[in-house]
């Protein structure tokens, strides 16, 4: 049995970063650098660990399992069956390894940038988190939550340290770029979240807990109405046609190292949920 705290370091230390970043003066450019290449290195080596320590030949399932207990006791949290619970399974795993390969390499390809660029990693490492906390997350309630920390950050990240498209068949300032990327992505989140609230208020379960909503046997009705919230507000994401729209902007627009999450990470939480 593994420890569960693996997946939440991978959460953790971004999080942190982000967080000790805040209070590094402006003008320590090269700090902020050197911390942040030396945050991706220690999340591409949590990400590896878990990937080549995830047991496939005991039967696969969701492995380095952890559950907060303390939230339990949060108002709102834990008497709704909320809990802040981790785990990796079979599919997850390889995301978390290519979510800590394209971290690594996006700190390492935003090395020259000078603008503000204690702000753009601070947003940078927040996004990763986000990242990290959907693929790791086994209560629908944080899944959703993750999914929203990884998505609203690219706002600003493509606002700001974006570029408009100037090919004379596509322009885009980037400014429409960044909104229509965030438009389209949050109305996507409505729709994922009636379909969680949907699943939570059918299973009568008390509790958002992915297994224990999995095993519930819903009424076949009941699937079909709720699917095309999930197809539609994941397939968004995914990129999936033709909901696909803000992808070819995003992409254009976004810095390298975002439009390296955007297509080798970000639109997997989408096929991934």
């Amino acid at each position: 049995m593994h420890s569960g705290y693996w997946p939440v370091a991978t959460i953790a230390v971004p999080l942190i970063a982000a967080a000790v970043l805040v209070f590094i003066p402006d003008q320590r450019r090269d700090v902020v650098r050197w911390l942040s290449a030396f945050v991706g290195l220690v999340l591409f080596a949590l990400s590896t660990y878990i990937f080549f320590a995830y047991e496939v030949d005991k039967g696969g399932g969701y492995q380095f399992f952890h559950q907060t207990d303390w939230l339990q006791n949060v108002a709102f949290l834990g008497p709704h069956g909320i809990a802040l619970t981790f785990g990796v399974d079979g599919i997850a795993a390889p995301m978390v390894l290519l979510t800590g390969i394209v971290a690594f390499g996006g700190a390492l390809i935003s090395w020259k940038i000078e603008n503000h660029n204690k702000d753009f990693f601070i947003l940078f490492w927040v996004l990763v988190a986000g990242v990290y906390g959907t693929f790791e997350s086994l209560d629908l309630f944080f899944f959703f939550f993750f999914y929203e920390v990884a998505v609203l950050p690219m706002y600003l990240l493509i606002a700001v340290w974006g570029s408009s498209s100037v090919f004379p068949t596509f322009a885009r300032p980037k400014e429409y770029s960044a909104m229509k990327l965030t438009i389209m992505l949050v109305a996507a989140s409505i729709l994922i979240f009636l379909g969680i609230f949907a699943v939570f208020k059918e299973a009568g379960q008390g509790t958002f807990d992915l297994r224990t909503l999995y095993a519930y046997q819903f009424d076949e009705d009941f699937q079909k109405a709720v699917f095309p919230l999930f197809l539609i507000g994941c397939g968004v994401l995914a990129g999936l046609w033709p909901f696909h729209t803000w992808s070819p902007d995003g992409h254009v627009s976004a810095p390298t190292a975002v439009s390296m999450l955007h297509a080798g990470v970000l639109m997997k939480l989408g096929a991934f949920g």
